[in-house]
């Protein structure tokens, strides 16, 4: 018997974290074949090659696609987004996939359910369904009237789905494969395990208390990138009991304005307790969020993975306004004040109760099991 193939993109940093235990599954399953293409950020060294970790992690991809257009303006984003759909149109087109999978709301993720759509290919997409701030809520409704099956990471998301007109049958809540990393790795930090990294700044003792910062550029308030981190970053200054941990944003527009404001804090503030990353395997950056006692930023991770540990997070700004959240989340604007107010009011209560409302953490398993048994087709009709 023909394996299905499955193909995976993997198109970001923070997306390969959502698919690993899916691509393992997948991998390990007797009726399925995986292929794998790694593309856009994934591949280049100022966002941390997280292709060097894929492939330690084993998987060695199918195709290398490059189609990132420099400059993190908006217009670049568009252009990527349109040379993904040339490069994957080409890359699907050899590799005859009978399946692709794709995850979430960002610009690359666009770039891979047009392609597959225009080439009679089933999609399967992942993380439809939710609610949030940015562009991405729009993208990310674009993809669910595209795709062909759903795994939504919630039972709300999976309402939403249904209620956009997608056929009940072919929606699936198995939570986010995410999960199953934090559920099933061992997720104590020590020195030795994170010195592989490296990074900028003064030295960081991982066995001490520090603060995790993550936060991405938000396309729809563009050009105001650098004044919202330094408000971030000021705030956390406050804090001088604690060391932070900063991780490099992401590659949506307006991320040079982000890194602008965190390079000038850098040489503003040489001596303070901050250190800086591009980035971390899906593996350690479970081990650095689940042992911070606060996250500050806009990182989805602090939603979801963050509820699922327990983990205090301050989300800033409107980068994912509305989204759905566990009681560790506080919301708030982008003044310094009301930052550090918000973080020591997390300080004081510490760590929340575990939640599993992205999922118990053995999603990666059923989806590959779905994958392999569900019917693939071409054409799909609104249900009302």
């Amino acid at each position: 018997m023909n394996k299905r193939k499955i193909c995976v993109v993997v198109a970001s940093r923070a997306n390969y974290g959502r698919v690993k235990y899916l691509m393992k599954a997948v991998k390990e399953h007797p009726q399925l074949e995986l292929q794998l293409i790694v593309g856009a950020s994934t591949l280049l060294y100022r966002f941390g090659e997280a292709v060097n970790i894929i492939r330690e992690d084993g998987f060695e991809p199918d195709r290398k696609l490059y189609y990132i257009v420099e400059g993190e303006t908006l217009s670049t984003q568009a252009k990527s987004t349109g040379l993904g759909i040339v490069e994957l149109s080409t890359a699907f087109e050899d590799l005859n996939p009978d399946i692709v999978v794709t995850v979430a709301d960002r610009f690359e993720t666009m770039s891979t359910a047009i392609a597959a759509t225009y080439m009679n290919i089933t999609l399967a997409h992942l993380q439809g369904g939710e609610v949030s701030g940015n562009i991405d809520e729009k993208v990310r409704h674009a993809i669910t009237k595209l795709s062909d099956i759903h795994f939504p990471a919630s039972e709300k998301s999976k309402q939403r789905i249904i209620k956009m007109g997608e056929d009940a049958s072919r929606v699936f809540n198995y939570g986010c494969p995410a999960m199953d990393i934090l559920k099933n790795e061992e997720l104590v930090i020590s020195n030795e395990k994170m010195a592989v990294y490296g990074g900028t700044g003064k030295p960081i003792d991982w066995t001490k208390p520090y603060i995790l910062v993550v936060q991405h550029p938000v396309t729809t308030s563009y050009g105001q990138g650098y004044e919202q981190v330094m408000e971030t970053l000021s705030a956390l200054n406050r804090f001088k009991a604690y060391q932070k941990v900063v991780l490099w944003p992401n590659i949506d527009a307006g991320t040079d304005d982000v890194s602008k404001g965190i390079r000038i804090f850098r040489e503003m503030n040489r001596n303070e307790p901050f250190h800086y990353f591009r980035n971390f395997s899906p593996e350690d950056y479970g081990r650095v969020l689940n042992n911070a006692v606060c996250c500050v930023g806009n990182s989805s991770s602090f939603i979801r993975e963050g509820c699922f540990l327990g983990v205090p997070a301050v989300i800033i700004g409107d980068r994912q306004e509305s989204r759905e959240q566990g009681q560790n989340v506080i919301v708030t604007g982008y003044s310094r004040k009301d930052i550090s107010d918000s973080i020591e009011t997390h300080l004081n209560n510490g760590r929340y109760p575990r939640n599993t409302l992205f999922g118990g953490g053995d999603a990666g398993k059923q989806i590959a099991d779905k994958l392999a048994t569900i019917e693939c087709f071409k054409k799909k009709r609104i249900t009302y």
